[in-house]
């Protein structure tokens, strides 16, 4: 809700625009704009208009969502005589064709997996694992009749009993029409080439799609030895922060799934560390800073990644730059649910791993510090001497 509306003062069509700037901060960084720990506090923010500006996001977006989150309507963008046609002229829209998007010609960058009509897989599981409540009924009044006015409805048993049953669906992971249509396997999309990467359950290659000639790495997970449904979730929601790895394309053969994402020529943390022999501090800094600052969005997300180490710090290409760092291998990655208390399960890789998920007594996303100091140790000594395989170890109450 808009100020305005908060306010109960009168409003005009500019709170949709502040509705707009919401699902837009939303879509962009997976949290409210505007969210305090009850109602009151909520409104009271939004009556502030205060907002937290992740840093992450391009010059444009904070330019448009600042545009947007104007207390005062008549200064928010939209508001305006010439109403929408201000907030397309915007920068954040200048790649777009609004004729061509208008006409449907333009491709949209990401298509939604949905497997069926009534798929649930984005919503968040803290609202689709409660139980169902009748809301209450209001008592009827005279225009009572009018309520369902230009709405139809035709029993689902009847349909059967004509036949117009919908055939029986395959039940695929959710996610493996995501973006290569009514291909079903993934070699008819890609081919795979070598061997770049080996996990404890998993192998990654390196794979060429067909249709474009582009490289993408192609991480192959056995489904009989874990389920990989929190760690595609995660990707899904997160991998468009510039320093998470990309999830391109999602296959699902029954035995394995497919996760093909962007491919990472720059090589490995641990290659680098190994290579130099040691960090500066000065280097050590900067490629500490934007791994601590991905892990605190993650965090800030309620995610907590639970293996943090060289070999998972991976550069997308060959410069070097802090910039390129991208956090790979969300396979003991966990999503925090509302009111599910503090991790348990021990999931870590030897070296790493914090002492609270070793006693196993319950733990949380502090284990990640932890494994922070240990990479910025590893950084600036070498003295931590990895075994030539780290030993892994993910056990399941």
């Amino acid at each position: 809700m808009a100020p305005e509306v908060v306010n109960r003062q009168g409003h005009t069509h500019s709170a949709d625009w502040w509705s707009y700037g919401v699902l837009m901060f939303e879509m962009l960084t997976g949290s409210l704009p505007f969210q305090g720990k009850d109602r009151k506090e909520t409104m009271n923010m939004i009556l502030k208009a205060r907002l937290g500006m992740p840093q992450f996001l391009s010059a444009e977006a904070q330019s448009l969502l600042r545009a947007l989150f104007k207390r005062n309507p008549a200064n928010r963008l939209g508001s305006g005589s010439d109403g929408a046609e201000g907030i397309k002229r915007h920068g954040f829209f200048s790649t777009i064709d609004w004729n061509k998007l208008f006409r449907r010609e333009m491709k949209p960058p990401f298509r939604p997996a949905v497997a069926r009509p009534d798929d649930t897989f984005y919503f968040d599981s803290e609202f689709t694992s409660r139980t169902p409540k009748d809301s209450p009924g209001v008592p009827p009044s005279a225009g009572a009749h009018q309520l369902f006015r230009g709405f139809s409805f035709v029993a689902s048993s009847l349909l059967d009993e004509e036949g117009f049953a919908e055939p029986a669906q395959p039940t695929p992971h959710p996610v493996v029409q995501q973006l290569h249509g009514k291909n079903l396997l993934f070699s008819d999309g890609y081919i795979l080439k070598e061997d770049i990467g080996m996990g404890s359950f998993s192998v990654c290659k390196r794979c060429i799609h067909k249709a474009t000639n582009t490289e993408y790495a192609v991480k192959m997970i056995n489904k009989t030895a874990t389920d990989p449904s929190e760690e595609i979730e995660i990707l899904l929601r997160y991998g468009q922060h510039p320093n998470i790895i990309t999830l391109k394309d999602v296959y699902d053969n029954g035995k394995q799934v497919f996760l093909v994402t962007e491919l990472m020529r720059g090589g490995e943390l641990l290659d680098r560390i190994l290579k130099q022999k040691f960090f500066s501090e000065r280097e050590a800094s900067s490629v500490l800073h934007t791994i601590t600052k991905t892990v605190e969005y993650l965090h800030s997300q309620g995610v907590v990644h639970r293996d943090l180490k060289p070999s998972n710090i991976l550069y997308v290409d060959e410069s070097g730059n802090p910039e390129s760092i991208r956090i790979c291998d969300f396979g003991f990655a966990k999503q925090l649910r509302a009111n599910n208390g503090l991790l348990m399960t021990p999931c870590y890789t030897a070296n790493f791993v914090a002492p609270e998920v070793l006693k196993r007594q319950g733990y949380d996303e502090g284990c990640d510090i932890w494994s922070l100091g240990v990479l910025l140790y590893t950084m600036l000594a070498v003295l931590l001497r990895l075994p030539t395989a780290p030993r892994t170890l993910h056990m399941r109450s």
